[in-house]
């Protein structure tokens, strides 16, 4: 036997529009597009859920809420913007622009069928890593080169094949936050490292990091703070003094640029004082990280240049498949490390 109350529910129900309704009221081409019809129907669905709770609705309170969703849906959607903010790399709206020949050496790829993971001399199965390593390995000076899908990633391997159950040494001054709430020391946790802190927020001298190394000491890691300064009283340890302290100690020195400068560009004087890859790898760091979407110029990735052993060991990681870049990357990737070996600098945005 039912209550009045439940008869209530089943007529209000009942005299819910249909989707097709809704979705005619949307516009007039609504009810032929399927996103459009989907929204109607999550509009009629959550009508629905809201007369169950008891609530009365209007059709006009239905269509507003279809209206509501297409909208949110429209504006989620990726989509080409103006940068007006006046930060030429902004993290939030794409990072760097790819050019024309980055665009064309994507498309050729992504087209069709490639040699991907095919050594076509050899006949056989090849990496797909190979495509990236000899372009990178020029530009840097590493002995060796690795790509993953973006430098977070690349820390993160770095600091899981090599220093897992290890100690990790880096100064207080650069437990940075890396965008959208990721920190290094959670970076670090994730990896299996186990974090040593030293120095002090704005001090951290060469006698702090000689007194934390251990026998239990797996690596010294710099982090270099692209996205903000200390200024005033601080001071910090360069990375050819960390290189020589972990060489002669007999830990490995990482060293994670993030930006990923290159070199010191003649055109841009206000670069001069970044913090460049090939400099890091002399300097050296037995690895540098860094991302290939921001002072590189091109797709999202992440970088690890380095000692030739240290690379293998992180190639041979099961966590690289997890982390491995697609052909598109690769694609572009190429056409960017051909435009830095030319010194045509102008073919990127």
């Amino acid at each position: 036997m039912t209550s009045a109350g439940d008869d209530g529910v089943s007529r209000r129900l009942r005299s819910l529009p249909s989707v097709e309704r809704v979705a005619r009221a949307l516009g007039p081409d609504a009810p032929s597009s399927p996103i459009a019809t989907a929204m109607a129907r999550l509009a009629v669905d959550r009508a629905r859920a809201r007369v169950r709770a008891g609530e009365s609705l209007s059709f006009e309170e239905i269509e507003s809420d279809a209206v509501r969703l297409l909208e949110t849906r429209s504006r989620a959607r990726l989509s080409k913007i103006i940068n007006a903010t006046g930060v030429l790399i902004h993290t939030n709206l794409g990072r760097s622009p790819l050019g024309e020949k980055q665009m064309e050496a994507v498309q050729r790829v992504a087209s069709g069928y490639s040699n991907l993971e095919y050594d076509i001399d050899a006949g056989r199965r090849g990496s797909r890593y190979a495509h990236a390593r000899a372009p990178l390995v020029a530009l840097t000076g590493a002995q060796s080169a690795l790509v993953v899908n973006n430098c977070a990633a690349a820390l993160l391997l770095t600091l899981t094949g090599l220093c897992k159950d290890r100690e990790v040494i880096i100064s207080r001054g650069e437990l940075v936050e890396i965008g959208g709430e990721f920190r290094i020391p959670d970076v670090l946790a994730a990896s299996g490292a186990r974090l040593k802190e030293i120095g002090t927020t704005n001090r951290t001298h060469l006698i702090d990091y000689e007194r934390a190394i251990g026998p239990e000491t797996g690596a010294i890691l710099k982090v270099h703070p692209s996205n903000y300064k200390m200024l005033g009283f601080t001071a910090a340890v360069e990375a050819r003094a960390l290189a020589r302290l972990a060489r002669g100690r007999g830990v490995l020195f990482i060293n994670d640029l993030g930006s990923g400068l290159i070199n010191s560009p003649s055109h841009a004087p206000w670069l001069e004082r970044e913090p460049t890859v090939e400099a890091a790898v002399a300097g050296g760091a037995d690895i540098v990280t860094f991302s290939g979407d921001k002072l590189l110029g091109g797709p999202q990735a992440g970088m690890i240049v380095g000692r030739s052993e240290l690379i293998d060991t992180l190639a041979r990681h099961p966590l690289l498949r997890a982390l491995r870049v697609d052909k598109m990357t690769l694609a572009a990737l190429e056409a960017t490390f051909e435009i830095l070996l030319r010194g045509t600098l102008d073919e990127l945005p």
